[in-house]
């Protein structure tokens, strides 16, 4: 139930963000996806916590396994996408879930399995 509802409000978090960034007169973009990807992760993260705290903590820890998995950072626009294309990325989505248990087991052994390439929408 939690992930169904965090999975819905991501969406309209990202439709929110391009309607935020229009009206702050943002950077011009060429489409309202562009406008949405300007989001700082700070404040990505930010707009999380109000929708759950579980899900800013499962991004967290999800960005966290991506940089140690992928010796990079993960910018605003791939966790976006990976919180709201399709269902979802189901590791993303597990760590929401085990971090809402306060699951630490379930969310080291989630973090070995986050990927470095992004999968394709469905």
């Amino acid at each position: 139930m939690l992930i169904h509802k965090v999975h819905g409000a991501a969406r309209t978090l990202a439709g929110g963000m391009v309607i935020a960034a229009a009206s702050a007169g943002a950077a011009p973009a060429n489409t309202p996806a562009a406008a949405a990807d300007d989001v700082p992760m700070a404040d990505y993260l930010g707009l999380l916590a109000q929708i759950a705290p579980a899900a800013e903590d499962g991004a967290k820890a999800y960005l966290l396994a991506f940089q140690r998995r992928c010796g990079r950072h993960m910018s605003t626009p791939d966790l976006r996408r990976a919180m709201s294309d399709g269902d979802g990325d189901p590791v993303l989505m597990a760590m929401i879930r085990a971090s809402h248990l306060r699951d630490t087991g379930a969310l080291a052994q989630l973090g070995s399995r986050v990927a470095c390439e992004r999968r394709a929408s469905q």
